[in-house]
């Protein structure tokens, strides 16, 4: 793709990289096959070449955002799936990211929208926040049907208290801060991501990924002031919040690689794939950055997606008396699209006993995308409809994804128990039941 930007203008890192980005785009189109949202609304706009064009012309005219520009934007998920199909390497991410910025420093929002992110942004990346809310969630989650036509807030208020689980989830000591020491002789030290909203509406899956690395020898660490990936905060264009949240993060870690009586850090591991994707990218975020650009590559090379460090360990121990249920797998767009992981996960389910069943369409997201269920509702709730209709051609016993927002998205949708794939082989090497099957 041509481009025409000033020499001014290119002295911009950020428009240097935005340049070299769209000079890719060879206008193909094969990223519109695989688009969710072209899929749905058949809006050249709404596939990531029409969002490229936009991205393009508004940057090169070095213009504000307008509605039509931000509406096409906000339709995007961020899945990914572009990037995997296109066969010029076009980084769709980091070019979709920059207009997210864009919009955030240029665009003044309606009040309604406003008011929606601003109170996701201010609960969300907190648990101590989250945590009384849900509690609460779980009292009012009946109303949601009541609270939707409520005007500014009620669709997003509605969505969120349907993807909330139905009973308050009970947190372990595995999933706590602290120190799990290995189950006989250590073979690695890592670290855990906890998350933010995952860890609150799912502490079982941490508390399983617990249990699992330190049965296969593996000392995990969960830092005690470690917080939000910085995802959230990214998504909507709030580079300021998602880098501070970086930030801290890539401190407290980096003080763990010289902890341990000398063991440091073999990885950090990451059980939600949507928090993979952004610590994986903490090289490029600070990448000007002379103060942190070191720190934050080396955090980035550390990070892991669980079925990653489960893998890399060898064969899983003699597998448990469970049932051989048929699972169908669930791969998360930030773990096959984001991160390039599509079989593994599958190969592990299979080798702890149970018969794993990909589900058609299985590139096709299911409309959680962080915080987008919450705020382009429509969109998500007909890729919920679409993915769980896929899901019950198979008849599964249980659905197995990656992403805390999955399952509960996908959860919401279907009475079929939905649960991580880490907590069925936790179970199957000897753990708990995955409680979402009990």
């Amino acid at each position: 793709m041509q481009t025409s930007f000033s020499l001014a203008q290119l002295a911009d890192p950020a428009i240097a990289e935005a340049d070299k980005i769209l000079r890719n785009c060879v206008h193909c189109g094969f990223c519109t096959a695989t688009c969710p949202t072209f899929l749905l609304l058949g809006d050249e706009r709404d596939s990531p070449r029409g969002r490229i064009y936009l991205i393009k012309d508004m940057l090169e005219n070095d213009r504000p955002a307008d509605e039509t520009v931000v509406t096409h934007i906000d339709h995007c998920l961020s899945c990914l799936a572009c990037m995997t199909t296109c066969p010029s390497g076009v980084d769709y991410m980091h070019l979709v990211d920059h207009a997210r910025v864009h919009i955030a420093e240029t665009y003044r929002r309606p009040f309604a929208d406003r008011l929606r992110r601003r109170i996701l942004a201010a609960i969300l990346p907190y648990p101590a926040r989250l945590r009384p809310l849900l509690a609460l969630g779980l009292v009012v989650r009946p109303l949601a049907s009541l609270v939707r036509p409520l005007p500014g807030i009620g669709r997003s208020a509605a969505s969120l208290l349907k993807l909330l689980p139905r009973r308050l989830p009970v947190r372990s000591a595995e999933a706590r801060a602290g120190t799990h020491p290995a189950k006989g002789n250590r073979r690695l030290r890592v670290a855990l991501l906890g998350g933010c909203a995952s860890d609150v509406l799912g502490p079982q899956v941490n508390a399983a990924a617990v249990r699992l690395l330190t049965r296969l020898g593996v000392e995990v660490v969960r830092p005690k002031d470690e917080g939000c990936c910085g995802s959230l905060s990214h998504h909507m264009g709030d580079a300021a919040a998602s880098h501070a949240a970086a930030r801290r993060n890539i401190d407290i870690w980096w003080k763990e690689t010289t902890a341990g009586g000398g063991a440091g850090l073999d990885a950090v591991v990451i059980t939600a794939s949507g928090c993979g994707v952004m610590v994986k990218d903490y090289g490029h975020l600070f990448r000007d950055d002379p103060g942190l650009a070191v720190k934050a590559a080396a955090i980035a090379a550390l990070a892991k997606d669980i079925s990653e460090v489960v893998a890399g360990l060898g064969p899983l121990p003699a597998a448990g008396t469970v049932p051989r249920l048929k699972v169908a797998y669930h791969g998360a767009c930030a773990l096959q699209h984001g991160q390039n992981i599509h079989a593994l996960p599958m190969r592990l389910l299979a080798e702890a006993g149970f018969d794993v069943a990909p589900i058609p369409e299985g590139h096709i997201c299911c409309g959680s995308a962080g915080t987008y269920n919450m705020l382009q509702t429509d969109l998500a709730d007909a890729l919920r409809a679409r993915k769980v209709a896929n899901i019950e051609r198979l008849a599964p016993d249980v659905v197995a994804a990656g992403n805390m927002g999955c399952i509960a998205q996908i959860g919401s949708g279907t009475s079929i128990p939905v649960v991580h794939p880490v907590e069925l082989i936790d179970w199957a090497t000897g753990g708990e039941k995955p409680a979402g099957l009990c």
